[in-house]
């Protein structure tokens, strides 16, 4: 989704920075795009390097657009059959890059934008993050997951709040079943299955379709503090 939505920024002109822990794929992505496309190894729980990435940004132009999509999933009971706990550290590590690395981004990307002159209607930027369905449906064995994608959902509009005065807006997508990396782990029949379920269209999401609507979150000056949910009317059952 990160990729697809890097391609369209891309398309329509801007001058983008790749920020993923993934270097061979960012810098070959970079590469592919040009010279208007920069990448910076990046983890978003480090804040000295979520920094470097937004002082690269800054490098190219005036930062006006951060979208976030970096995200991990933990499948695991609160308690299992045995009456073995949740493991404590996978539940802090997928809190730690699904919610508190977006905020490490948001919080970054907005002081940057803050300093920026102000466009029409008083904007100096946008900033879309990434939640899931899940933060709504949480099925079994999510709650690590759903727990971090609420989170990201419930800043959404305070952030929107705190940083009005600066000409900031914030949004979130909540995407539904989408061909990603991890979807791409499970056998095709369970992907089939899954697609199956989706009202319609009944297909999996597509990356592009994550960007078509991120570049539409950005391109309208009214939608502020609001989390769209992107997933063909699915409402996932307990399991």
């Amino acid at each position: 989704m990160g990729e697809a939505t890097v391609r369209r920024l891309h398309a329509r002109g801007a001058k983008v920075v790749i920020a993923d822990r993934d270097e061979a794929r960012g810098s070959a992505l970079a590469a592919e795009l040009g010279e208007a496309v920069r990448f910076a190894k990046t983890d978003v729980t480090s804040e000295l390097e979520v920094q470097a990435a937004v002082e690269l940004a800054q490098s190219l132009a005036a930062l006006r657009i951060a979208v976030s999509c970096a995200g991990i999933g933990w499948a695991q009971r609160t308690v299992n059959k045995e009456g073995i706990p949740h493991d404590l550290q996978f539940f802090t590590t997928v809190i730690g890059v699904n919610l508190i690395g977006t905020f490490n981004v948001l919080r970054l990307a907005a002081a940057a934008m803050s300093k920026n002159p102000a466009l029409a209607d008083s904007e100096r930027g946008v900033i879309v993050n990434t939640a899931s369905i899940a933060a709504f449906d949480g099925q079994v064995g999510q709650i690590a997951y759903a727990a971090s994608k609420a989170g990201v959902v419930g800043m959404t509009l305070p952030a929107a709040r705190d940083l009005a005065k600066s000409g900031i807006r914030v949004l979130t997508i909540a995407p539904g079943t989408f061909q990603t990396p991890m979807l791409a782990l499970l056998p095709e029949e369970q992907r089939q299955a899954l697609a199956a379920n989706i009202p319609f269209p009944t297909r999996l999401g597509e990356p592009d379709d994550f960007a078509r609507l991120a570049i539409a979150m950005v391109e309208n000056p009214y939608l502020n503090g609001e989390t769209v949910r992107l997933d063909g009317a699915l409402r996932m059952p307990p399991k």
